[in-house]
């Protein structure tokens, strides 16, 4: 199958996926992006690039996956939220969470639930903001869920500019995002 075929099919799919399916597919149109096959750690299911692409880990995915498995298309969204967020957001808790959330929302659509693991339910009931006790909590269900080699705990909370700012002043950025 031609990747261009195989991508209009996986872009419908996720446009079906609720309303973080349509905008990560209007975004992923509006700015080329293309969806490849990496290997990467055993605990990475996809990740996002430089160039605004989308790499899925060949340990996991392939062609033959089914374009209809909600965590292969929660992981998608996921990605592109990323991509939405910029780099700066998208390597900070505060980032992660967002697009954690988007992806499990897609999944709950595409599946009727959450993922079953007590993280991925609670981690849905968080807040996404700036309340850095919402985001420690965050980091540590990412690592509950996702096992140790996943490094939320390098990440600051904040993008990186505001944590700078935070550390240097101790207040949180305007509730605004």
């Amino acid at each position: 199958m031609l990747n261009s075929d195989w991508l209009n099919k996986l872009f419908d799919h996720i446009a079906s996926a609720g309303p973080e399916g349509f905008e990560a597919i209007d975004f992923m149109r509006s700015h080329h992006t293309q969806v490849g096959f990496k290997q990467a750690r055993p605990n990475v299911g996809a990740f996002w690039t430089l160039t605004g692409d989308i790499k899925l880990n060949t340990r996991h995915y392939s062609y033959e996956t089914s374009l209809t498995d909600p965590y292969f298309l929660s992981l998608i969204v996921h990605e592109v939220r990323h991509l939405q967020q910029g780099f700066i957001a998208a390597l900070s808790v505060y980032g992660e969470l967002q697009a954690w959330q988007d992806g499990f929302r897609v999944y709950r659509t595409m599946a009727g639930r959450y993922p079953r693991h007590a993280a991925a339910e609670e981690l849905m009931t968080l807040q996404w903001g700036w309340d850095r006790g919402v985001l420690n909590r965050a980091r540590k269900l990412m690592r509950d869920y996702s096992g140790k080699g996943y490094r939320s705990d390098l990440l600051p909370l904040y993008p990186l500019p505001a944590e700078i700012l935070f550390q240097i002043t101790r207040r949180q950025p305007d509730s605004q995002g």
